[in-house]
Order: C-alpha cells, then sequence, then structure tokens
C-alpha cells in the first residue's frame, strides 16, 4: 500500500492526470476554490490511486455523486467547466468533464422518466436545480470553443447544446452535425445520436415522442410511455452519449 505524502508539486506515484487538472485548476480557479478541488492539492497520496481512471473515478463522483446531485454539486461544476476548456486536458478527459454536465443538467428529468410513476429516490430538488443552473451559465463558453474543438468533443458539446437550447445555437446544430450525418449512418452510435440531437433541435414534440418510441423500441432502455416527452427524450439521449463516449475509447470519429 502507497502511503508516500509530499509536496502537492511532487507527489510520488500520483496519477499523471491529476498532476494536469491540478495544474489546469490552478491556473483558472481562484482561491477560495470549490470542495472537491482538496482531491487535487491535498499533500497525501490515497493509497487507492493506482492510475488514471481510479483517480477520475472517484473525482467525478465527488462532483456528482452516483448520478446523484448534493448540495454541492453545484460548486463542482466550474471544476469541471475549467477542465474542459483547457488543450492541456487530453480530448478524452474533456469529453467526460462535458460528459459529466451534461449528466448534471439532466438529473432530474432523466430520473423522472426513469422512474415514472414513482418519484426518484435520493432526489433533491434544490440541488438538482442550483447544479442545473451552474451548468446552463457555463454553456455558452463551452459552445463557443466548438470551432477549435476534435469532433469527440464536438459531440458532447452539441448533447448539452439541445439541454440548454437558444434561438442562437438550435440553427446552428444543422451545418455543425452535417459531417457526422454524411460519415456515420442511421444504425450507428454516432449516426444515431446525432440524428437525434437534430430531432431534439427542431422541437417539434410529435417527432420527438415517435423518434423516442423508435429508437427506445430498438436499441436502449425504454421508460414509461406517461412520462412526459421531454424527460423521456433526454433519459435516451443520455444513454447514447454514454455508449457514444464508450465508442470513442476505441476509435476517433471523423469530421
Amino acid at each position: 500500500m502507497n502511503t508516500h505524502t509530499s509536496d502537492r508539486n511532487g507527489l510520488p506515484d500520483e496519477p499523471p492526470i491529476r498532476r494536469v487538472f491540478r495544474d489546469v485548476i490552478a491556473d483558472r480557479l481562484t482561491d477560495p476554490r470549490p470542495q472537491q478541488a482538496a482531491m487535487l492539492f491535498q499533500s497525501s497520496v490515497d493509497p487507492f490511486w493506482t492510475d488514471d481512471r481510479s483517480f477520475l473515478g472517484d473525482f467525478y463522483n465527488e462532483i456528482l455523486h452516483q448520478d446523484t446531485c448534493q448540495p454541492g454539486t453545484a460548486d463542482g461544476v466550474p471544476l469541471l467547466a475549467a477542465l474542459a476548456v483547457d488543450d492541456r486536458v487530453p480530448p478524452q478527459q474533456r469529453f467526460e468533464a462535458i460528459d459529466l454536465l451534461f449528466s448534471t443538467a439532466t438529473v432530474t428529468d432523466r430520473h423522472l422518466a426513469d422512474c415514472w410513476p414513482n418519484s426518484p429516490r435520493h432526489a433533491d430538488p434544490e440541488s438538482e436545480d442550483r447544479a442545473r443552473e451552474a451548468v446552463r451559465s457555463c454553456t455558452p463558453d463551452l459552445l463557443a470553443r466548438w470551432a477549435a474543438e476534435c469532433p469527440a468533443v464536438r459531440l458532447a458539446l452539441a448533447g448539452l447544446a439541445v439541454v440548454f437550447p437558444t434561438a442562437r445555437t438550435l440553427p446552428a446544430l444543422i451545418p455543425r452535425l452535417r459531417g457526422f450525418v454524411e460519415q456515420h449512418p442511421q444504425g450507428t452510435d454516432i449516426g444515431d445520436y446525432v440524428r437525434f440531437i437534430l430531432v431534439l433541435a427542431a422541437e417539434n414534440d410529435d417527432h420527438t415522442l415517435a423518434t423516442v418510441e423508435s429508437l427506445t423500441d430498438a436499441y436502449w432502455k425504454g421508460t414509461s410511455r406517461g412520462a412526459p416527452t421531454p424527460a423521456r427524450a433526454l433519459h435516451l439521449l443520455g444513454q447514447m452519449l454514454n455508449r457514444v463516449g464508450t465508442g470513442l475509447t476505441r476509435s476517433r470519429p471523423g469530421e
């Protein structure tokens, strides 16, 4: 068991991604930092952090605990936003940061659809509302990086764009996703995901409902037909984004 301790700038055996995250947050966020930042700056090394994935799992869980918002979740959103816009963070982790922002912003809807007609267990409406608004506030800065981002991160950004639709961002999705539509046919994870994004961007409730029914019958975990359509749509979109993220660890999507 590794119980070494050292200065925060020279920790032995720490996961490399932790050093990257620490540098980015040190440069981008001033004190007082969110409480979750302690995982980056504390002087001791967790003996169970044997690699990047072990650390990342713990770090992300500190912000969105087991897919459940807590009072401190909103405070951790700026950490994810800072990591998502810094090129020192590898594309996979920028994707993961935006994916977690998507999950944070959609907790209420996804859990509502998943549990309907029962009430979601462990729901904290006040914390969920605060977290959603925190994600909303940082979304414009994230979307502004579209042209500079790699295709993988653009896929995550597209999901976030339809969570917070505006008259400016929704029409922009059509040309921005054209390359994905051309290169990834219907029936593939990325192809279905981007086509569903475009359905949501059109804001046609009947078309959205029909598409939700079609896709969930074919591929993903369905939800009660009595649940509100917007909640069902975000529940499905979250599953699709997770599938896309899993696939991106094995291949890189084209422009």
